[in-house]
């Protein structure tokens, strides 16, 4: 069993999670100009749980996202690039511009796509499971969802189906303390909501949310356990959304001693410390320009990037063909 990442997988980690943090702050500038489109769910402070708990998969396993998936997206593999294209509507983007920031999709890479509807994309995986279990196919299933989905019904019933069929599927819960603007608090009698996977005869373990190197351990262990045919499990991280349910979010209801107090352990701050006694500081530094390069290639060339043509429904012709 592997237990830890290497140090060339730490490197990587660390490089994706600085992409997605520019890709995030970014897309923050840009909606204060007024230049996206509809709300952005950025997930500043969560970068380690998107990167880290997918980097051990191949692309044949399947990742299920959520609204707030852009480090899903990242660390599963795509590049920033057809991303950012993506959420601004282009061609190039990896669903031709057709998706938005919540839905992106890339089956080469068994993104199987993130998810606007709260909770939905933890029936898909375990579907996505059962149909590699059926098949036959030396492959998982990851969903990774927020605490405000633990609540929903139809979690609980993926997870009895999963539990009761051992399905080859990792349920990862980036526990961020809010759903939507409400503190976990008011949602949930208990603090650590991972304690109902016993219910169902499925292990779990809760992880600091904020450490990739802890977070690709705990989640690892899970993945191995569901690619041998041991059924599935079940990983707390515990983190925080740095930034608003989304872009349109007024704000108000955090605490700035809470802020100030997660951002002390931003992940970014974690990774660096975890990597400079390996490869120097002036090392990461250099990983983090390059990040900051990439990703304003990225946005240059996807701005500039076509929209796609659509062609208009003629109603009264439609149907004067069927009559």
């Amino acid at each position: 069993m592997k237990n830890s990442p290497s140090i060339d997988e730490q490197i990587e980690i660390f490089r994706k999670m600085h992409v997605v943090r520019q890709l995030e702050e970014k897309l923050g500038a840009l909606h204060k100009e007024g230049k996206t489109r509809g709300p952005i769910h950025r997930c500043d402070g969560q970068e380690a749980i998107g990167v880290a708990a997918t980097a051990m998969l191949d692309d044949t396993d399947y990742v299920m996202s959520t609204h707030r998936g852009h480090a899903h997206y990242i660390g599963k593999g795509l590049d920033v690039y057809p991303v950012v294209a993506e959420i601004f509507g282009r061609t190039t983007g990896s669903c031709a511009g057709r998706a938005g920031h919540m839905l992106v999709a890339d089956a080469s890479k068994g993104m199987i796509g993130g998810n606007a509807i709260v909770g939905a994309s933890i029936p898909a995986a375990t579907g996505a499971a059962l149909s590699n279990q059926v098949l036959g196919r030396d492959a998982v299933s990851m969903c990774i969802f927020g605490d405000g989905a633990a609540q929903t019904g139809i979690c609980h019933e993926a997870m009895n189906m999963a539990a009761l069929w051992k399905l080859p599927i990792v349920f990862v819960l980036e526990h961020n303390q809010f759903g939507l603007t409400v503190d976990t608090d008011m949602q949930s009698p208990i603090d650590d909501l991972s304690i109902r996977a016993a219910g169902y005869g499925m292990p779990s373990e809760i992880v600091d949310g904020n450490d990739p190197v802890a977070v690709y351990r705990a989640v690892g262990a899970m993945v191995e356990r569901a690619r041998r045919g041991e059924g599935p499990g079940m990983v707390e991280a515990k983190t925080y959304r740095l930034e608003g349910f989304s872009t349109s979010d007024m704000g108000g209801y955090q605490k700035d001693e809470d802020i100030a107090a997660w951002k002390a352990r931003d992940p970014l701050k974690v990774a660096f410390d975890q990597l400079k006694a390996e490869i120097g500081e002036d090392k990461l530094k250099t990983i983090e320009a390059e990040a900051v390069a990439e990703v304003e290639a990225a946005f240059d060339k996807a701005l500039s990037d076509p929209f796609p043509e659509f062609e208009l429904f003629n109603a009264s012709a439609a149907y004067s063909e069927v009559v």
